[in-house]
């Protein structure tokens, strides 16, 4: 089952907000009842289904996506950091 549906299964009275097209890039829920995803594998998506670089999809992302509002339930977008 992906993280989208278990997410949907745990907070069934929750009217989240979902950036199209980006499913797979869902890492989890915020205590706040927000979609979260990982900006990089926003960026993954991007490249993959448009045959873009990786700097053209991260421009688009910044430019087009990341600060867009759209209410209370805006999905957030973070960076996973590695050790």
């Amino acid at each position: 089952m992906d993280i989208l549906n278990k997410i949907l299964e745990n907070y069934p009275d929750e009217g989240f907000l979902k950036a199209d097209g980006f499913d797979d890039a869902i890492i989890g829920v915020s205590t706040d009842y927000r979609l979260v995803y990982s900006i990089e594998k926003v960026i993954e998506i991007l490249v993959s289904r448009n045959n873009w670089t990786h700097e053209d999809a991260a421009d688009y992302f910044f430019f087009n996506i990341d600060g867009s509002y759209f209410g209370e339930q805006t999905p957030i977008f973070i960076n996973l950091v590695n050790d």
